[in-house]
């Protein structure tokens, strides 16, 4: 005798799968993500330039530091007491660090803010020394 067992299939597959599934790209945001400093950088002429979008701000309210081959930009948006339909913008510090490509010469270093776009560039003086084989010796 043979049993059959009708098996019910469902159009979608179950909401744990399809989260699973589904692209990291369409992914919310994470708090941090939101607050943090965004920035893009490059070389161009022998200077490290790093470029970060600080809108709505002075340069009072941020500030540039270099230490140890890492360059860090804080920066802090301080709300005005004023009564407010609505308020979607990020108030309080922000900070991005990245490290200093190799060569960085941290003493030759300018900043500009202009525009709601901070603009930090290091010169870089020597040429980084490049990759080579080490001969491995025999030990005793």
């Amino acid at each position: 005798m043979t049993t059959l067992t009708r098996r019910q299939r469902f159009p979608f597959p179950e909401i744990p799968e399809w989260f699973e599934s589904f692209p990291a790209r369409f992914a919310m945001p994470t708090m941090s993500d939101l607050f943090t400093v965004r920035i893009e950088d490059y070389v161009d002429n022998g200077r490290y330039v790093m470029r970060a979008e600080l809108p709505g701000m002075s340069a009072e309210d941020i500030d540039v530091m270099i230490d140890d081959g890492v360059l860090t930009v804080t920066a802090e948006r301080t709300e005005r007491e004023v009564e407010k339909n609505r308020s979607e913008i990020h108030y309080g510090s922000m900070s991005r660090s990245v490290t200093l490509p190799p060569g960085a010469d941290e003493n030759d270093v300018t900043a500009e803010y202009a525009d709601g776009m901070l603009t930090v560039t290091v010169g870089i003086g020597t040429t980084p020394a490049e990759a080579r084989h080490i001969e491995i010796k025999r030990g005793g």
